[in-house]
């Protein structure tokens, strides 16, 4: 991971603004109807070129791909390992049943989405999740995710900036064992144990990759955060937490062999723009991602619901190998967190971790999680981005002086 001792870095989150064009694309493909591989490539070159640059512009340290040729953060994975098929009955947030009128509000718009046959009570996503049917492995090349970093590497060169760092970001273990869900008939996994230790080792394969191409790796692992809202929202804390370091277990099992100066771990409460009421507070999980085999720990820290949580880092310190990179813009909201208030944050991580040169400053999540599935339009979503970077300016003018 890129560091300075001159200045606060900034990095965004992973998924950035898709042009119309590629977004029509996904779409087709993800309805299975025909699009010519060739044009789709070129669509994500010409996406990736306008990310780059527009990184550069306002003034992004670590730069990522943006996530471009994905439909979803994790949801990518079904179409790059075989054995799921169907459908998984997945649940989601307690907000929807315990605020209706937030449910009917939100239930509008992702129908304008994703159409009138969606439905919020069955899964937390616009689309419909499958579940693992089968042994899942990676087959054959790693052709999907060669295809991206190569694009991605065309694009930087081609761009001509220099930034401190760069990231591709992937999905954990954890977020795909509590979202492709397994089928319980299955023989090949007995328990969910089986199924995300299994998921470690095929997806070690693409966290070796990325960092083979020279990125950084990030893991997006919500799982360590939102599931207690979702899949264990009736149950203890205790069988929540068991479940939090069977997730872990399974992470250093797939990150065996990468530097962890090389993997920064995102963990956040699910990124959309709800009540959460039933967040886990981070400091029954934070002592917990502290054992994950990681050099940088990224927290979303922006939205209302956890602005207090810096303290945690006082009174659980961060470990001395580790770096924090907290979210201090919220990407739910289309208020632009003004450059002072930026500021403002990233000296109370500062001040918590108390060393300047281990913070770096983030945002809660990507602003596309899921094609199509936006709250923050692209215009407002760059500007922000440029608020990061000038609050991390004005930051680092205290800090340093």
């Amino acid at each position: 991971m890129a560091t300075s001792s001159e200045r606060i870095l900034t990095t965004q989150l992973g998924s950035l603004p898709r042009s119309d064009t590629l977004l029509a694309m996904l779409m087709q493909i993800e309805k299975g109807e025909e699009v010519e591989r060739d044009a789709f490539r070129r669509q994500v070159a010409v996406d990736m070129a306008e990310v780059i640059a527009r990184q550069a512009e306002v003034g992004i340290d670590i730069a990522g791909d943006g996530e471009l040729p994905r439909i979803g953060f994790s949801y990518y994975v079904k179409d790059r390992m075989s054995g799921f098929g169907g459908v998984a009955k997945r649940g989601t947030v307690s907000d929807f049943a315990k605020f209706p009128g937030y449910a009917a509000l939100k239930m509008a718009a992702v129908k304008a989405s994703a159409g009138d046959e969606a439905d919020l009570e069955e899964s937390a996503s616009i689309y419909e999740m499958p579940e693992a049917q089968e042994e899942v492995r990676y087959d054959g090349q790693l052709s999907a995710v060669t295809e991206e970093m190569d694009i991605f590497s065309s694009a930087l060169e081609s761009s001509g900036h220099e930034f401190s760092g760069t990231f591709v970001s992937a999905a954990s273990p954890g977020i795909i064992s509590t979202t492709l869900l397994r089928n319980e008939a299955h023989p090949a996994y007995k328990d969910d144990h089986d199924y995300v230790m299994a998921l470690a080792r095929e997806l070690k394969h693409e966290y070796d990759y990325i960092v083979s191409r020279g990125h950084d790796l990030q893991i997006d692992a919500p799982d360590l955060a939102m599931e207690r809202q979702i899949m264990f929202i009736e149950r203890p804390l205790s069988e929540f937490l068991a479940r939090v370091e069977l997730h872990i277990e399974a992470l250093n099992l797939a990150l065996a062999d990468i530097p962890p100066d090389k993997v920064r771990l995102h963990v956040c409460y699910g990124n959309y723009d709800g009540p959460h009421i039933d967040d886990v507070e981070l400091q029954e999980v934070l002592p917990l991602l502290y054992r994950a085999n990681v050099g940088t720990l990224s927290i979303a820290c922006a939205n209302p619901r956890h602005q207090h949580d810096w303290k945690q880092f006082k009174r659980h310190p961060l470990p001395a190998r580790m770096k924090l990179m907290p979210g201090v813009i919220d990407v739910t909201t289309n208020t632009l967190e003004h450059p002072e208030v930026v500021a403002d944050r990233i000296f109370q991580f500062v001040d918590a971790v108390g060393d300047r040169e281990r913070v770096i400053a983030g945002c809660d999540c990507g602003f596309s999680t899921f094609a199509g599935y936006v709250m923050v339009p692209a215009d407002v979503a760059w500007k922000k981005l440029e608020m990061l970077s000038q609050g991390a300016g004005i930051a680092s003018a205290r800090l340093w002086g």
